[in-house]
């Protein structure tokens, strides 16, 4: 395991992701938002950036770009980066750090959401009833 508690094991990208969607399909009155850092070398891998704008994150590393992904009723999709079409495609490629998830009442109101739980670790919402 990483020295650092926000940093994500490259092979469990996917695999936390699935299991996250999963949980929010039972969830459709909450939506879980993740912030962190994409590196440069996956976005000039296929991974566009779109904004270079923080996210919410404290402080990116060079060789990093901040996303937000928003996950809901078992989809996944970057608000700050191009989403894939293809929905058997991980929304954040491997080696992404992500730094904090907060789970936030749906519908979201684009003039302030009403966050529930967080910042927490995003493997803490594994346990649904972080969900509640």
């Amino acid at each position: 395991m990483s020295s650092e508690p926000w940093l994500a094991p490259g092979a469990a990208i996917a695999g936390l992701l699935a299991a996250l969607e999963t949980l929010s399909r039972s969830r459709p009155d909450r939506v879980l938002r993740l912030s962190g850092s994409l590196p440069v070398a996956a976005l000039e891998q296929g991974w566009t950036a779109a904004a270079r704008e923080p996210a919410g994150t404290d402080q990116v590393p060079a060789g990093w770009e901040p996303f937000e992904l928003l996950i809901f009723r078992g989809f996944s999709s970057l608000t700050t980066h191009p989403t894939a079409f293809d929905p058997d495609r991980a929304a954040l490629p491997e080696g992404a750090r992500i730094g904090a998830a907060e789970l936030l009442a749906a519908p979201l109101d684009p003039s302030g959401g009403v966050r529930l739980r967080g910042p927490l670790a995003a493997a803490d919402f594994l346990e649904p009833t972080n969900w509640a």
